[in-house]
This record gives C-alpha cells, structure tokens and sequence, in this order.
C-alpha cells in the first residue's frame, strides 16, 4: 500500500499530467487551423506563382501570362504610407499613456482606442472616404493609407504602453538621478530598453491591415495599370484578390490563390525581417 505522501505524490502527478495535456490539447487546437489555412494556399497558390505574375500587370481572361505586379508594389506603398501615418501617432499616444496618462485625458484617449480598435473596418473605410475622396473628388492611394494609418493606431497605442509599463520604475529614477530631463529618458532609455516589444507592436498592427480588402474599396478603389501617384487610384493584393475570387473563372480563381499566397509571403517576411533587426538591435543595447 503506498503512504499518504506517496498519494499526495502521485495524486500530483496526475494533477501535472491532466494540465499539460490541456494545454498542449489547446496549443495544437490554435496552431492546426494555421497550418491548414498555410498548406491550402500553397497547394493552390504555387501552380500559378512564376516570374510573369511577379513582374507583369494582369491580363483580361484568356490571355496567356498576366501577373500582380502593379498590386504588389501597390499593396507595398500603400503598408509603407499608412506605417508612416499610423506608427508615429501609436507610438506617440502609448508613450502619453504610459508616462503621462494617470489622470482623465489619458483615461479618454484609452478609452478611445479601445473603442476605435473595435470599429469594423469597413466603417473606418467610409470614414476615409468622407474625409479625404469626397474632399479630393477622386480616389487615391492617399485615401487608402490614411484608412489604414487609422486602422494601426489602436493596435499601436496600447500595446506600447502596456510594454513600457513593463520598463522598471528604477531605470527611469537613475536616468532622472543623473540629471537628464524627461523627455530625453523616455527617448533614450525608456523606448530603448522597451524597442523589441513596440516593434512587436507595429507588426502586430502591419499583419492586421496587411490583408484588409474593404477600407481599400471606398478609398484606393484598385487599379488594372500602374499608379505614379499617391492621387490616383492604385491596386492592391487584397483588392485583385477579391476581384478574381468573384470571377466564374477558373484562371481568376488560380490567380486569386497565388495572390493569397504572395500576400502572406509578403507579410511573414516582413515580419521576420523587423523582428531580427529589432532583435540585433536589443542585442546590442544589451552589450
């Protein structure tokens, strides 16, 4: 017979067992659903993914080659205009909230971004278009960058002040102790120590806006040729992918899977690509 500290012991044991294999049991539930949506847009999208489509603008039906190039660098103008917009604003209002924010204003900008990280995109696409096509009398690239600008700020703003509220007390008190001012501490100290999780932050922001067809369709509006302006209307890997989905084509269709499958090439090694450069960049801080 075992002893009562042997049944506490295997008791525990089993306790330890049930608990990994929960969560193990979830961890397989979050992670399967990824690498099936990954392996069906490779499957279907690879058979189309060549060197035309990569460098050309697309063909009307029927016609051999044809490609996705105009909405490939459309779709990266339009992420590089809107991180322009949307990164400095986020940044800048986690900062407030996390140094400055202890009182009602910062309870009403949090407040705000939490709403506003709620609002369907599509809503916030309606709002760029009354703000910026209506005014401009046409559609544009500009439209669609401010639309999604918006759209990063939220995700931005709070996921930076919750990470700088992670910086020890005691790192901001021996700055301050050395007589450099405030802002310089925050600059130099607080968002360096604190720069791998606001990079976090920002791709976390990019990957969500990355893939949004919506807010583009009442601002940018798409594009079948190139755009040599922020004025004009321009395509986008979202927009030529909803186009072709929709199409009773089954070349629209192959084109529409290795769109998708670009369009998530492009965001992983984006992601990748910042988040070494952040990586090396605490590294060295670190050194």
């Amino acid at each position: 017979m075992l002893n009562p500290r042997q049944n506490i012991a295997l008791h525990r044991r089993l306790q330890n067992g049930l608990a990994l294999g929960l969560i193990t049991l979830a961890m397989l539930v979050v992670t399967v659903p990824l690498f099936l949506i990954l392996g069906t847009v490779i499957s279907r999208g690879i058979h189309g993914l060549n060197w035309s489509f990569l460098t050309q603008i697309p063909k009307p039906i029927g016609e051999v080659g044809g490609g996705m190039a105009n909405a490939i660098v459309g779709s990266m103008t339009l992420l590089a205009v809107a991180s322009l917009i949307g990164v400095p604003l986020g940044v800048g209002a986690g900062v407030f909230l996390a140094e400055y924010g202890r009182n009602k204003w910062g309870n009403i900008v949090r407040f705000t971004a939490d709403v506003l990280n709620g609002v369907p995109s599509i809503v916030i696409g309606l709002t760029a278009y009354a703000l910026v096509v209506v005014v401009q009398k046409h559609f544009s690239m500009l439209a669609g960058s401010v639309a999604l600008g918006i759209m990063m700020i939220p995700t931005i703003c709070r996921t930076t002040e919750e990470v700088l509220l992670l910086v020890p007390q005691s790192i901001r008190e021996a700055a301050l102790g050395l007589g450099i001012p405030k802002w310089r501490t925050i600059l130099s100290v607080v968002l360096r120590t604190a720069s791998s999780g606001i990079v976090t932050s920002i791709m976390l922001a990019f990957a969500r806006i990355a893939g949004e067809t919506a807010p583009l369709m009442f601002t940018a509006f798409g594009n079948q040729y190139w755009s040599k302006s922020v004025n004009q209307p321009t395509a986008a890997l979202p927009l030529q992918i909803f186009t072709y989905a929709v199409m009773p084509y089954d070349e629209a269709h192959q084109q529409a899977w290795t769109g998708a499958l670009v369009l998530i090439a492009l965001i992983m090694f984006t992601v990748i690509f910042f988040r070494f450069i952040a990586s090396r960049g605490a590294i060295k801080g670190a050194s």
